[in-house]
C-alpha cells in the first residue's frame, strides 16, 4: 500500500496559525503519512493529495483571506477528497472550554467543500506579535499563547485514523 499524502495548508498573518499547521503536519508524519505543510497562498493544485487540512486565522469573525482564496481556487478538487478545516483565533481559554462552532463564512465553506469537520483552536498574541492592537492586548494583560499542542495532536491523530480507512 502506498503512503497517503496529506496537504496541511494555512492562512496566517503573524505565525500562530502556521504553528498549528506545523503541529498537525508533524503529527500526521509521525502517524506514517506523507504530509506537506504549505502557506495557503502558495497552493494552486491539490489533486496529488489523498486528504487536505485547511486552516485560517480568524480576524473579527472572518477567516484569513489567504485561506478563503485557497478554498475558492481549489474548490472543485477539494470536493473530491476528504477535507478538514480549522480556525485559530480566540486569545483566551474558550477553545478549551468546549467546541466552538465555525464562523458563518467558514461554515458556508465547509458546506461548499463537503468538509468532514471543523475545529477551532486557541490563538496567540504575544510580545513578538507585530501591530498596535497586539501591543495593546499584551500591555493590558490580555495576550498569551492559547494554542494547546496536545489538543492539536489529538485532532491530527483523529484525521489520520479517518484517512487510514478511506480509499
Amino acid at each position: 500500500m502506498n503512503q497517503k499524502r496529506v496537504l496541511v495548508a494555512y492562512g496566517s498573518k503573524h505565525g500562530a496559525t502556521a504553528g498549528i499547521a506545523d503541529e498537525i503536519g508533524r503529527t500526521l508524519r509521525a502517524d506514517g503519512f506523507d504530509a506537506d505543510v504549505l502557506p495557503a497562498d502558495t497552493v494552486s493544485d491539490v489533486s496529488g493529495y489523498d486528504g487536505v487540512v485547511l486552516g485560517g486565522a480568524l480576524y473579527a469573525g472572518r477567516w484569513n483571506g489567504k485561506a478563503r482564496r485557497c478554498a475558492r481556487r481549489n474548490a472543485e478538487e477539494l470536493r473530491h477528497r476528504p477535507v478538514w478545516l480549522f480556525s485559530s483565533g480566540p486569545v483566551d481559554s474558550s477553545a478549551e472550554q468546549g467546541e466552538i462552532p465555525p464562523a458563518p463564512g467558514v461554515a458556508r465553506r465547509m458546506k461548499k467543500l463537503g468538509a468532514r469537520e471543523h475545529m477551532t483552536f486557541g490563538g496567540a498574541v504575544t510580545a513578538e506579535t507585530p501591530g498596535r492592537i497586539a501591543r495593546s492586548l499584551v500591555r493590558h494583560g490580555k495576550g498569551g499563547d492559547f494554542r494547546n499542542p496536545a489538543r492539536i495532536q489529538e485532532w491530527a491523530h483523529h484525521i489520520g485514523t479517518e484517512l487510514a480507512t478511506t480509499d
